[in-house]
């Protein structure tokens, strides 16, 4: 257990950190699916600037790595190119 009344805050620090970094993290992942899941091309272009504006504020913030976020920008416009 920590001795120091800073190591005790850092704990703290980092589990809320921690907490709030799984939120966005776990919201992105929803959005994702829900995203490479439509099959109509017109609602997943109306998702595409939402999902890609999510990605940017991810990377930005360090929850994920920039190159994910690049990744997985660029498949979600597959997917979308790929619809009918």
């Amino acid at each position: 257990m920590a001795n120091h009344k800073s190591s005790e805050k850092r704990i703290r620090q980092t589990e809320a950190r921690t907490k709030s970094n799984r939120y966005y993290a776990k919201t992105m992942r929803n959005a994702l699916k829900r995203l490479r899941l439509t099959t109509d091309k017109k609602e997943a272009l109306e998702m595409a600037p939402k999902m890609d504006s999510m990605l940017d504020k991810l990377a930005k913030r360090n929850i994920i790595h920039k190159n994910k976020a690049a990744n997985l920008k660029s498949s979600v416009q597959k997917h979308i190119n790929s619809l009918n």
